[in-house]
């Protein structure tokens, strides 16, 4: 059996209800992950999964536009925060 870790992420663009709904749902589909915990107020992420998902969950937020904190500038974080903006009104829907 795989022992499980907490992966603790601190990311950018968590504005709403709509966006951790959005990131559950999309860490969701990561078989292994686990417990996924948002707090939106400092903008951090903990799941319960392998350490070997560390990164496939990072790249998961990250296209979801929810990268880690500081990872990205210039236009590659207008364009994440324009995914988190899509991501946000479709966990709004769901």
């Amino acid at each position: 059996m795989t022992e499980l870790s907490t992966i603790y992420l601190e990311v950018e663009n968590i504005k709403c209800g709509g966006c951790e709904n959005s990131i559950v749902k999309g860490l969701r589909a990561i078989e292994g992950v686990t417990d996924i915990s948002i707090n939106r107020e400092i903008q951090s992420i903990s799941v319960r999964a392998p350490e070997r998902l560390r990164e496939t969950v990072v790249l998961k937020l990250k296209t979801m536009g929810y990268p880690l904190r500081g990872s990205v500038s210039g236009l590659e974080a207008g364009l994440t925060n324009a995914k988190s903006f899509v991501s946000c009104a479709i966990g709004r829907l769901g």
